[in-house]
């Protein structure tokens, strides 16, 4: 897995404190393209006031113009599957997701955080999607609409809507009802 981008964590740590709940976003393809990147990087800054974020790009497997649909779905299921630990929460983005409203996804961020969970996964699957292990594994699955979109352009749309609802949870002014 090449790791793109680790927001620096300005979090302290000591025996007394409680770990933030990390957050990374996963994506399977190319690196972030120019167009994209600037507000990709924009946003995840934002986001590590709140939390510690990276983001993780999982290239695609060699020889992929070899494979089938599904076997290329399955190798890079086996992939995503051997970086998951046990312990993650794995919130798959898949057009057959829950829709939610902002405020919704804030409160599911919270909850999580409430719950004690150390970790979600934000997962962009690749050009077919993700394999059904994958898809069994995933805690939740959500749609970021029931428009199609280019798997730069989620990079972007997640990464803001993420931000919102951290500045949701904390009251800020950047969503306005």
């Amino acid at each position: 897995m090449l790791k793109v981008k680790k927001a620096s964590n300005k979090h302290v740590h000591s025996p007394f404190t409680i770990h933030p709940m990390k957050l990374q976003f996963w994506s399977v393809g190319k690196a972030h393209e120019p167009y994209v990147k600037e507000g990709v990087e924009l946003f995840t800054k934002r986001i590590s006031h709140y939390y510690p974020v990276e983001w993780n790009i999982i290239p695609t497997p060699k020889n992929t113009a070899m494979l089938s649909e599904m076997d290329l779905k399955k190798k890079e299921g086996e992939t995503i599957l051997s970086f998951l630990q046990k312990d993650d929460y794995l919130v798959l983005l898949d057009e057959r997701g829950k829709l939610l409203k902002s405020e919704e996804l804030a409160n599911f961020i919270q909850q999580r955080a409430n719950d004690s969970v150390k970790k979600i996964v934000f997962l962009i699957g690749g050009a077919f999607g993700v394999s059904e292990e994958v898809t069994k594994r995933a805690n939740y699955k959500w749609s970021l609409s029931p428009l199609v979109f280019p798997h730069q352009l989620v990079r972007l749309i997640l990464a803001e809507q993420i931000y919102r609802a951290c500045s949701i949870i904390k009251n800020e002014k950047y969503h306005h009802t």
